[in-house]
């Protein structure tokens, strides 16, 4: 019999086992106390890949004694929901507690699919557990998600990674078998990146890769051992992350040979064309911005297509977009913008809105001169009036900065109009 891998061996039976996630499951948290209450919702849990989401499902069944049942989004149909659904029911006794039903990536679940669970949610016949890398505000119907409770799982932190290692170490029989000289760590944690299987899985493979029963590990042997063994390392589509950021990169950079290349890579692995388009509309206003404003139509037209059309064609739909990304004249100015604003914001708080921008809905507001000497911008000429729209404080806070291309250089020169003295030719002198 095939051993199994070490993640599977070293998964947690119990809360008390489970690492990570301390505010959902650590002492007095929600979580914790719903499943120790024995009353628990219907849930979706949201995280990124290797944090726990399937192994909190199987522990909440385990410690509430639940009938477990398991499908696979990628696998499964809405024939198999339903079998499913009824074997929960046939197995249903007077006060046992209904059945746990667990859907790994629920995300790529069709409205269908996600249909055919809405019946046994409301009347009781299972608790959903969904698992999902995606928001599920946009993969999960409302009627769905209304009758679920979201928790948000973490990336594992240094800490946790800390304690994983060591419970590894000290208590597989397999890794037992051998000793090891811990001399640095940071390579083993940057590549796991917050990933409890990733971590494990790097740890096998240096236990496999081991000539001696004696290891010394540092961050060279762990560059050397995955380079060499990338393959049996990805596997599981580890670079999921990896070829997203390159993908995203090459967009940004301007490389459309690129852009084609990592698209290619995603669709061949078998990648949620929804997951790329949505990045597309997120780069398009993030990266291309103001320098294109169409790029943000190019995008969401896009996301559209690929629900209607799917794949293969959805393909061609996506290729045309990041070409036309990639192709684009890039500005981060808004995001920068924003970022700068949120900045501002959390650093001096809620500042007074002045008082000629106020609204003055009663007769006391009036008196109290809410709305006096503002002006309004269509009564004058050119359908602008000089005034202060921020708080006294930062009146001369200046958040969005054009930047150097022609589509900015214009808004730049429609500003210096308006705003002398923030856009004009001396504004920055």
């Amino acid at each position: 019999m095939a051993l199994q891998p070490l993640a599977e061996r070293l998964r947690p039976d119990s809360l008390d086992n489970y690492i990570g996630q301390k505010h959902l499951v650590g002492p007095s948290a929600i979580l914790r106390q719903s499943i120790e209450s024995g009353r628990i919702p219907s849930m979706i849990l949201w995280g990124p890949p290797g944090v726990g989401k399937t192994t909190l499902a199987h522990i909440i069944s385990r410690q509430q004694n639940r009938a477990f049942y398991s499908l696979s989004a990628i696998s499964s149909g809405v024939k198999d929901v339903r079998e499913t659904i009824d074997k929960a029911k046939r197995g249903r006794f007077f006060d046992q507690p209904n059945a746990i039903l667990f859907i790994d990536e629920i995300h790529r679940f069709s409205k269908a699919q996600q249909d055919s669970l809405l019946g046994a949610v409301e009347q009781g016949i299972i608790t959903l557990i969904g698992a999902t890398t995606e928001n599920p505000s946009f993969e999960v119907i409302s009627p769905l998600l209304s009758r679920c409770q979201v928790y948000v799982l973490k990336s594992l932190e240094k800490e946790d990674l800390e304690e994983l290692l060591n419970r590894a170490l000290s208590t597989d029989l397999e890794l037992k078998e051998k000793s090891y000289d811990i001399q640095e760590t940071e390579a083993m944690f940057r590549y796991s990146g917050g990933d409890a299987r990733k971590l494990l899985n790097i740890i096998e493979l240096i236990s496999n890769s081991a000539k001696s029963s004696s290891i010394t590990i540092t961050n060279k042997l762990v560059e050397e051992i995955l380079q060499e063994h990338i393959a049996v390392y990805d596997k599981q589509g580890e670079m999921h992350y990896d070829i997203i950021s390159a993908f995203i990169k090459s967009i940004r950079g301007s490389d459309p040979n690129g852009a084609v290349y990592w698209l290619a890579r995603m669709l061949e692995g078998g990648e949620d064309i929804k997951f790329i388009a949505r990045r597309l509309v997120i780069l398009a206003a993030e990266d291309v911005g103001l320098a294109n404003p169409n790029a943000l139509l190019m995008a969401n037209t896009c996301f559209d297509a690929i629900h209607k059309i799917g794949m293969p064609e959805a393909r061609i739909i996506l290729s045309e977009c990041c070409i036309y990304l990639a192709t684009s004249p890039k500005s981060n100015s808004a995001y920068e913008a924003i970022d700068s604003a949120i900045s501002q914001v959390r650093e001096l708080g809620d500042l007074p809105v002045p008082l000629h921008l106020r609204n003055a809905p009663t007769k006391l507001m009036k008196q109290l001169g809410y709305g006096n000497d503002y002006k309004y911008a269509h009564s004058y000429a050119g359908n602008f009036a000089e005034q202060d729209f921020l708080p006294k404080k930062i009146s001369n806070q200046k958040f969005y900065e054009p930047q150097k291309n022609p589509q900015e250089e214009t808004i730049r020169t429609r500003l210096a109009g308006w705003w002398k003295k923030k856009y004009g030719y001396f504004a920055n002198k």
